[in-house]
């Protein structure tokens, strides 16, 4: 059998040599392994960012996909480095939350990871995640490449609270590339008019819904109520940054 397709995920951008390092661990321990770069632009130390982009695609590869993610602030410190086996795809970087998503699942099996002494201090991407990946889209049994490991970090997304007035509040998670801003709310809540820094925004179904200009709501792709302006920005025009309010008004 051939390997196994190993996805990128980093917060290296391309302007140095840090990607194709990876890469050339990956190629040389796994010949013939599809590399997808999903992204190296997540921003720099991102965890938060990192999660949402996991759980936007994880599931989405085929059965066998091995997915490595190094967003990784505390490379080099006590933090553990594991490997997940969930829903039938791997998940390989370090213990700080990145990899939350898969957790989740029923099935989830988590190993540690030895980090050798001879691991770089600064870059376990290239001596840690990328060589394990390797092994993993090979056929290596999760089990040979670490011991079980139970504490795994795992962060979830903030629910929205209602009040006393039947308000729903919830949160900015993150704002995306078009300055489009998407909160914590979720499709079963979409109805009623959005709130956010004392201006309103009419729920839509689609941004053709919306005037050019216009500061509008509507449901995204992730399933989250997501804030925008048409061919413009929101998060330019408001001022916005991730944990910044937004009440929701006639949610059932």
């Amino acid at each position: 059998m051939p390997p196994a397709a190993i996805t990128l995920l980093t917060d290296f951008g391309t302007a140095d040599g840090y990607v194709a390092e990876l890469k050339g661990v990956l190629v040389s321990l796994a010949p013939g392994a599809p590399i997808v770069d999903l992204s190296h632009d997540i921003p720099p130390q991102d965890i938060a960012m990192a999660r949402l982009t996991v759980a936007r695609y994880w599931r989405r590869f085929p059965v066998g996909t091995v997915h490595v993610v190094v967003v990784d602030p505390g490379v080099g410190t006590t933090r553990a480095a594991i490997a997940i086996a969930s829903e039938g795809r791997l998940l390989v970087g370090p213990d700080n939350g990145v990899l939350s998503p898969a957790l989740f699942s029923i099935d989830a099996r988590v190993v540690q990871l030895p980090i050798d002494d001879t691991a770089s201090a600064t870059f376990h991407g290239r001596d840690v995640f990328a060589p394990v990946a390797a092994r993993l889209a090979c056929g290596t049994p999760l089990e040979q490449i670490g011991a079980p490991y139970a504490g795994a970090v795992r962060l979830r997304t903030p629910p929205p609270r209602r009040d006393a007035h039947g308000l729903l509040h919830g949160e900015v998670l993150t704002l995306d590339r078009f300055g489009n801003i998407i909160t914590n709310l979720m499709t079963r809540d979409a109805s009623g008019m959005v709130k956010i820094c004392g201006r309103a925004a009419r729920l839509v179904r689609t941004y053709g819904e919306a005037s050019p200009g216009e500061l509008v709501a509507l449901v995204g792709s992730s399933g989250f109520v997501e804030i925008a302006v048409r061919e413009g920005s929101a998060a330019q025009l408001l001022g916005v940054e991730r944990g910044a309010v937004v009440v929701l008004s006639g949610a059932p």
